[in-house]
């Protein structure tokens, strides 16, 4: 017997569209992470990693570490922050 979901209509709060907006540089380091480690499984079919394939992981990898660290300090300012 299957049972019917309610359907959802509830919309994201303000205070959850601000807590997204606040996590999204770490949310975006880590889909870089994400894209690198992708190049790197591509790159075993082609001959293995290139010394830059090895320099984007450990950027990304640094860029999310520095993104926690603020999020965790609350001095990150979101997309919009200074560069």
């Amino acid at each position: 017997m299957r049972k019917h979901l309610a359907p959802i209509t509830a919309e994201p709060t303000a205070a959850d569209l601000a807590a997204i907006e606040a996590e999204w540089p770490l949310i975006a380091a880590e889909l870089d992470v994400l894209d690198a480690e992708i190049t790197m499984f591509y790159a075993e079919d082609h001959g293995g990693p290139t010394a830059l394939d090895w320099r984007r992981l450990r950027r990304a990898e640094a860029r999310v570490t520095r993104a926690a660290a603020e999020l965790a300090a609350g001095t990150l300012a979101g997309p919009h922050r200074a560069a």
